[in-house]
């Protein structure tokens, strides 16, 4: 008999839901806890969810209800999560002799979204660096805000807690109940933690080849246009598309919130500002909030829900369906009520399988996202609005809620933990899926069906 491996589409998955089960097991144990009591499967399952999907949706304050032990634990969770099981697996391994093999390479590339298997061990290791040392500088500036207020002992813990969270996108933090909302005019943890997110969201490729491009222009005096110019077109297009979302964003938030009291409305116009792109920020699958959620304006809240159900970029450590998907759907529209035949950016084709992929990843999200949104409502008495923003939060790994997670039933909590597990592994799975091509029924061809459209 064959010996029969576990395929990558399902080994995926399946490493996320053991880290899970790892995490809730220990989070139940008494020294997690502040009072030194068990806690209930039910808590510490949610919070080992929202620890490896690096959500950020809790049921208890992770501040005080865990101990230094437990939020060691959630942060250890959240870091696997945000770099990927499969990847810190073989972040290991490659510290090893052990040779690893063709398979396990081609593992490494589904894990790690990528279209190509060349070099994946020289990325592995730049993009295991790379997180270690952002988020240590973000840990160290934190230190500055932080010790004076909180000590040095818990100054130091807050801080290096928050770089991992806001790195990775899991939007918990141990320094008080209420998110950031007390630090929303210190300009340093504000902008701090929108670089963190923001670089966590870009992705990795992005990274290396913006570090690529820097140093090749520093060395040939090229301008800052010249430089982006000269960037890979993926790389372009995540840029472009990040700092249009964001700072649209931005802009609405600070018109529809600017006269609302119970938001922004008392805030100086420079507090607005900032706070208005902060929100935009962590929409893009953080998940920290320095505004409360639940008294945003309706209009507000509509944009939350894009903002948040498109999330980061794709080989990084955000949620979503991904910018450059969305894009892709939107870009084949556009050509076709254009009547262009092809879909052109950056004078480069996309090809009908990255649209093939997009539109599938798109249209199993948004149906994800309405199904469960009506169970959530069958099981708990809640509004469509409420509802809706806590679903596509948990779905898009952003961890935001409108007062509506600790106040969940059985069910309810359960609804979400399927929301936060498939907006984790989603994304991953549903293109690691669409690439396969190998069916018997590909090589069958149909005759043209007379179907109407529109």
């Amino acid at each position: 008999m064959k010996n029969k491996r576990i395929s990558p589409v399902r080994l995926i998955p399946l490493s996320f839901l053991v880290a899970i089960i790892a995490g809730t097991l220990l989070l139940m144990l008494p020294c997690c806890t502040a009072k030194g009591e068990s806690t209930d499967w039910l808590t510490a399952l949610f919070t080992s969810t929202t620890s490896v999907c690096v959500t950020g949706l809790v049921v208890v304050d992770t501040y005080a209800h865990w101990s230094f032990i437990g939020q060691f634990v959630i942060m250890v969770l959240a870091q696997l999560g945000g770099l990927g099981i499969v990847t810190v697996f073989f972040t290991f391994i490659i510290l090893t002799p052990k040779k690893i093999t063709l398979g396990e390479r081609m593992l490494l590339k589904d894990a790690l979204n990528m279209n190509e298997g060349r070099h994946l061990l020289h990325f592995l290791k730049k993009v295991v660096a790379g997180t270690l040392i952002i988020e240590g500088i973000g840990a160290l500036l934190y230190m500055i805000a932080y010790i004076p207020v909180l000590g040095i002992k818990k100054g130091i813990w807050a801080s290096v807690f928050q770089g991992v969270s806001a790195f990775c996108n899991a939007g918990m933090d141990v320094v008080g109940p209420d998110s950031l909302i007390s630090y929303r005019d210190n300009l340093l943890i504000m902008i701090v933690t929108m670089v963190l997110i923001v670089l966590g969201g870009l992705g990795f490729v992005v990274w290396f080849d913006l570090s690529h491009g820097i140093k090749e222009g520093i060395k040939k005096r090229f301008s800052i246009i010249k430089i982006i110019k000269r960037l890979p077109e993926h790389s372009r297009l995540v840029l472009g598309i990040t700092f249009s979302l964001l700072f649209g964003g931005a802009l609405l938030f600070f018109i529809t919130e600017y006269n609302n009291p119970e938001t922004m409305g008392s805030m100086s116009v420079g507090d607005k500002m900032l706070n208005a792109l902060f929100q935009s920020v962590t929409l893009r699958t953080a998940g920290f909030a320095t505004v409360p959620q639940e008294k945003l304006t309706g209009i507000s809240c509509i944009i939350g829900y894009i903002l948040m159900f498109i999330g980061g970029s794709p080989i990084g450590t955000a949620g979503g369906v991904k910018t450059v998907t969305m894009f892709m759907v939107f870009v084949n529209a556009y050509s076709y009520i254009i009547g262009r035949n092809e879909n052109i950016v950056f004078k480069k084709r996309i090809t009908e399988e990255m649209i093939r992929k997009a539109s599938a990843i798109v249209a199993v999200s948004v149906t994800t996202v309405l199904v469960l949104t009506m169970i959530l409502m069958a099981v708990n008495p809640v509004s469509l609005e409420d509802a809706l923003y806590e679903v596509v939060s948990a779905s898009a790994t952003v961890g935001l809620s409108r007062g509506l997670t600790p106040n969940l039933n059985s069910l309810g909590r359960c609804v979400i933990i399927v929301s936060m597990y498939l907006g984790r592994i989603g994304p991953i799975s549903m293109a690691i899926f669409f690439t396969k091509s190998s069916s018997a029924s590909n090589r069958i061809r149909y005759t043209n069906g007379n179907f109407y459209i529109g």
